[in-house]
């Protein structure tokens, strides 16, 4: 195999898969990408056996077909570490790869492509497109609330949930929740469910771009995501998502709408003097005033008034303050709608000017 490429042509498929590939690897085939020529187009894949990337290149120069696979992280410092404009090329000699651009000439360790895994996605039972930018915006209004480690393995993943002519995610940890829809005409029928585990999800919305459609394939155990420039395939979380619509508060009769960038100043400063470990801050509700109390073991204070619209009688109720500034991060419109209904209920955190997201954090007694 052998072929010449600019620089910066090469780095983008390549930056694409190394971020898949794991350090430190029980197979030491896991640590390498695979290199694949064929006709003209070159494909780079990186996997973690969960997880697979391929970044898709078309070359002009005449090249020869071939694959060989090469340690991903070596690969990618050599061509970072090479000038701007530069033009590599890259060739197999003797079982091992040859890197040359002007002076510089690299020999790198190879191991056979045929001992390279694969992750098996298996037939598709459902397919849609979807704008890249709109599939991107559901992940990042939602991602935060994955759980990290939950032992409810489920939680540690998003819900991806298709039909009804919408595309719909869900992400929850038990403490929190966050949904928001994105409709898809073109998607009647039945709901598909699918969960997408952690690692998947973080990889996928550092691929998305912000223009163009994606292909999405739902498969019984995988889901891949394709376009012109690359082709994700994930395994899917097997378990039930817990019924999210359960978790959704219903008849809340107190509504507080205030300024979004105000009420996360104000969050964030009470938040400095609340309880490291449990983050608790007192909500204060009057007519037209929220005030915000923070207390810590050092019997230290924070106190935070804040001018909002609000006319039901007067409630008090606590929250974790970090889940309540992750949700006001991601709001993205001028205001933010608090829908309460006692001290002990869940709120229900929307934007006025976006209907298609909802955000639901619980109570915290203090």
């Amino acid at each position: 195999m052998k072929f010449t490429v600019s620089r910066e042509d090469f780095l983008k498929p390549l930056q694409l898969v190394v971020g898949v590939v794991e350090r430190r690897q029980t197979l030491p085939i896991l640590s390498n990408v695979l290199i694949q020529l064929v006709d003209g187009r070159l494909s780079l894949t990186g996997t973690d056996l969960e997880v697979e990337i391929v970044g898709h290149l078309s070359l002009d120069a005449v090249a020869e077909s071939g694959e060989i696979t090469v340690p991903a992280r070596k690969l990618m410092d050599i061509c970072r570490s090479l000038p701007d404009g530069a033009d590599i090329t890259f060739s197999e000699e003797g079982g091992r790869a040859l890197v040359t651009s002007g002076r510089s000439r690299f020999t790198l360790s190879a191991l056979p492509a045929n001992e390279f895994p694969s992750v098996d996605d298996g037939p598709g039972k459902r397919e849609f497109a979807i704008d890249q930018l709109e599939l991107k915006q559901l992940i990042a209004h939602t991602s935060f609330a994955m759980a990290q480690q939950d032992v409810r393995y489920y939680l540690n993943g998003m819900l991806l949930e298709v039909g009804d002519n919408r595309v719909r995610v869900v992400a929850t940890d038990g403490h929190r929740l966050a949904m928001m829809d994105v409709p898809v005409p073109s998607l009647g029928g039945e709901l598909t469910q699918a969960i997408l585990p952690r690692k998947g999800v973080i990889e996928l919305s550092r691929l998305l771009a912000d223009e163009g459609n994606v292909t999405v394939v739902l498969g019984n155990n995988h889901i891949r995501v394709s376009t012109d420039e690359f082709r994700f395939t994930s395994k899917l979380v097997d378990g039930a998502y817990p019924d999210y619509d359960r978790v959704l508060p219903k008849g809340g009769d107190k509504q507080m709408i205030g300024n979004r960038e105000e009420l996360r100043n104000a969050f964030s400063r009470t938040a400095i003097l609340s309880n490291e470990k449990y983050r608790g801050v007192r909500l204060l509700l009057s007519k037209g005033l929220l005030t915000l109390v923070a207390n810590n073991p050092e019997q230290e204070e924070a106190q935070e008034d804040v001018t909002v619209n609000y006319t039901s009688e007067d409630l008090e109720v606590g929250f974790n303050v970090s889940y309540v500034i992750d949700v006001l991060n991601v709001l993205s419109g001028g205001e933010a709608r608090f829908t309460l209904s006692d001290a002990n209920s869940s709120a229900l955190i929307e934007d006025p000017a976006n209907e298609n997201a909802v955000y639901v954090v619980m109570p915290m007694r203090l």
